[in-house]
């Protein structure tokens, strides 16, 4: 976020524009909704609806119901009624007999003033309506109403008349714990449902109206705690620390790959618990939920909520509740979960804070991670990010002093890096029509004869990205998208990976007609997959890629295979670069290294650095020699000379000071304009119009607008304009200001606007 961290000056304690947020975004007093709030007449309250609403509407309060801000409400909005929350502003000044009343108050804990805070502060560091940050906090609304009490079963003290060896063992596990459901005391008591019946009928239990049952149990901070290093006790010390002195915190937790940092932050997790805080950890991808899940249960005995897209609705709804409730402690989750309204929150986790996908390029454009920060800062609490390879922005707090440095510069158990090499592809090429250098095929026959595990990686899902026809030069290309189709050959489609059009991979060209003339050009791991099955074909080889059949549990099973040593070769994206233990893991191979670097994102070399040192760091984290091998056309470039010299410092210290000489984050500010039409015309014009009505005293540069790289997305064409400025330039109140001044989009025309933007497609 421009390079500031929460606790500066700006970040702080203003909003985007300057302005001090406690004069900005003060609650109203309690007497204006009081019920003698105004004399003689009924109330009138403020009420944000989950829609693109810029500001609250007004409602009247019926007589006899109360709210406060904060209070889940049931509102009239048009023929629709909509869940909405009572806000904290002062209402317009209309006659209360003119306004639709409040219909119902949801018997929910209100929503309170620091989760409104941060609605708020969102909504207004983004230039997004605050109806739709507070959509995402209104994301159940199932749970808006209590969980209905479960029907149980008690026991009375009452013996039957005749006993038998299983309806002792029914009594015993009652003499534990007196009440239960019927299937539940059944199953822990090993007996047939019947046999539960028999002991209602005889008068030894009793029915009885149970509260719904928890998520997931209380963890228990006692259990599992880990034997940790002198150096990981002493970072797990630095974070526990401002976890009990209370207050506005962020430690930046750096380590190398296999280190421990789940450990070392257990440790400040279960000191959290223990002051009676709840706790929110972030992961970047749900298929490295399930590995997690299983370290944490392995720690606290007991698993955590999960909050993603694969958890079922009822659930969501389930952990929605509790979290409101405070009966939840624990939830591990994706972006999304930083909007849960939680009762008592008390320390935010960042795993792989560097992770591109912490960023929501939808609706909300907004980064979790700079959002956790904030969340921290509103709610007075401490944030921990952690990371082997730290964004940019992470490592330039901590060196500046905004953020603490928490390093872990060794593995656990002193367990050596990978020795990382690279193969000059220019000195070693592949074989016609191959993929793989000798040099890098010998290591992976080497490997597999002494029984352990290669990991192929490769950036790009299906088989090829281009397909076109030897006879004439067709190119088979998205019809919606300015982009090429790719081949996904195990289910016999092209497939755009951007609006998802898919067709059946035709036998013969849609242009010529020729037959057998079409040709795949470049690897996917598909194709990577296939040259290992005909080069080693007694080697057990899977495949990992997140568009393969059976979704996120077929990974699991798979990712769980590979850690049973059940594979001998490897291939996969990005999504085994980290997070997972491998312990056979010896080899792991960049088949195509240079590939994120071919683009002109400014954070290309960045990203290419921390995905090939996150994902050569899988091999060798249980103790064995092992080895990284990146294939490259560009040995000489910096990132792979920093890489093989095991110099992060080096990469950081350069990649700094290339940005601060351009002006770009963190020592900059940005902010991407993208404007759509169904028409190019109609997008270029829009985009003009914007850049003549850009203000010219507020030392902010607008550049553009020009064709987007991705042109066309959906049917839609795009212009795209960047606005760059200094550290502190008033980036919001120049991009208010510039839409103000601009004329009104009209006909097919959008635009959205990207604080901070982490893509440039």
């Amino acid at each position: 976020m421009g390079g500031e961290a929460p606790g500066c000056e700006r970040f702080a304690f203003c909003d985007p524009d300057g302005r001090r947020l406690d004069q900005t975004l003060t609650p109203l007093t309690d007497l204006l909704f009081a019920p003698d709030a105004l004399p003689g007449g009924p109330k009138v309250v403020p009420v944000l609806v989950p829609l693109p609403a810029e500001r609250p509407y007004s409602y009247r309060v019926p007589a006899g119901m109360t709210v406060v801000p904060g209070s889940i409400v049931q509102v009239p909005l048009g023929p629709r009624q909509v869940a909405g929350v009572v806000w904290d502003q002062p209402t317009d000044a209309v006659d209360p007999k003119k306004l639709k009343a409040i219909t119902h108050v949801f018997d929910c804990p209100p929503l309170d003033a620091t989760m409104r805070r941060f609605v708020d502060w969102v909504a207004d560091y983004t230039l997004s309506p605050p109806g739709l940050v507070a959509r995402m906090v209104l994301r159940a609304p199932v749970a808006f109403d209590p969980e209905p009490h479960v029907e149980g079963l008690r026991a009375t003290g009452v013996l039957p008349p005749r006993m038998t060896p299983t309806r002792q063992r029914v009594l015993d596990v009652l003499a534990q714990s007196p009440e239960w459901t019927r299937s539940g005391l059944a199953n822990a008591s090993g007996v047939a449902v019947s046999v539960v019946d028999g002991l209602l009928k005889a008068g030894a239990l009793e029915p009885v109206s149970l509260p719904p049952q928890p998520a997931v149990p209380e963890p228990d901070t006692a259990h599992g705690r880990a034997e940790l290093t002198p150096g990981q006790q002493a970072a797990a010390d630095r974070l526990i620390a401002p976890v009990e002195a209370g207050g506005f915190s962020v430690s930046l937790l750096e380590g190398v790959t296999g280190s421990g940092k789940t450990e070392v932050y257990f440790e400040a997790v279960a000191r959290a618990l223990e002051k009676g805080d709840q706790v929110l950890i972030l992961l970047p991808e749900i298929a490295l939920t399930q590995s997690f899940i299983d370290r944490f249960h392995a720690r606290f005995g007991a698993e955590p909520a999960q909050w993603h897209s694969d958890v079922a609705p009822r659930m969501r709804e389930k952990v929605w509740r509790q979290v409101a409730e405070g009966r939840v402690k624990v939830v591990a989750g994706a972006r999304s979960a930083l909007f849960l309204p939680f009762r008592s929150l008390g320390l935010v986790i960042v795993d792989e804070e560097h992770d591109p996908a912490y960023k929501q390029e939808d609706r909300t454009f907004y980064h979790a991670r700079d959002m956790a920060v904030v969340r921290g800062r509103e709610g007075g609490f401490p944030v921990i990010l952690a990371s082997a390879t730290p964004s940019l922005e992470s490592r330039v707090n901590a060196r500046a002093g905004r953020y603490a440095h928490v390093p872990l510069g060794s593995r656990f158990a002193d367990a050596a890096l990978p020795d990382l090499s690279l193969v000059d592809l220019r000195r070693h090429p592949p074989a016609r029509g191959r993929f793989l250098s000798p040099v890098l095929l010998t290591a992976i026959e080497e490997t597999v004869a002494r029984g352990e595990q290669a990991l192929l990686f490769l950036n790009r899902r299906g088989y090829a990205p281009l397909t076109l026809c030897r006879a004439c030069g067709h190119r088979f290309q998205c019809s919606q998208c300015s982009a090429w189709l790719v081949d996904h050959r195990l289910r016999g489609t092209l497939q755009c990976h951007h609006c998802g059009h898919a067709q059946h991979r035709p036998e013969s060209c849609p242009a010529c007609g020729t037959l057998d003339h079409l040709v795949a050009c470049g690897p996917g791991v598909e194709r990577i997959a296939e040259e290992m099955l005909e080069t080693f074909p007694d080697a057990r080889t899977i495949l990992l890629s997140s568009d393969l059949p059976g979704g996120a549990r077929r990974l699991r099973r798979e990712l769980d295979a590979v850690a049973d040593g059940e594979a001998d070769i490897v291939i996969g994206t990005q999504l085994v670069a980290k997070g997972h233990h491998f312990p056979m893991m010896t080899l792991v191979g960049a088949v195509d290294a240079d590939l994120g670097l071919s683009n002109g994102d400014p954070r290309a070399a960045e990203r290419t650095f921390q995905l090939l040192h996150q994902v050569t760091g899988r091999a060798g984290r249980s103790g064995l020699a092992s080895r990284g091998m990146i294939q490259t056309w560009s040995p000489e470039h910096p990132v792979m000379q920093a890489l093989v010299a095991a110099d992060p410092d080096r990469f950081y210290d350069r990649e700094a000071d290339e940005r601060e000489r351009a002006g770009l984050p963190p020592f900059g500010r940005l902010a991407a304009i993208i404007v759509s039409a169904d028409t190019r015309r109609d997008a270029e014009a829009h985009g003009r119009e914007l850049a003549r009505a850009a203000p010219e005293d507020m030392g902010i540069e607008v550049l553009g607008p020009a064709e987007a790289p991705l042109a066309l997305v959906r049917g839609r064409h795009r212009f795209r304009l960047l606005a760059q400025g200094g550290r502190r330039a008033p980036l919001q109140a120049f991009l208010r200001a510039m839409i103000a001044q601009a004329p009104r989009p009209r006909g097919s025309v959008h635009v959205q606007i990207d604080i901070d933007p982490q893509s440039f497609l």
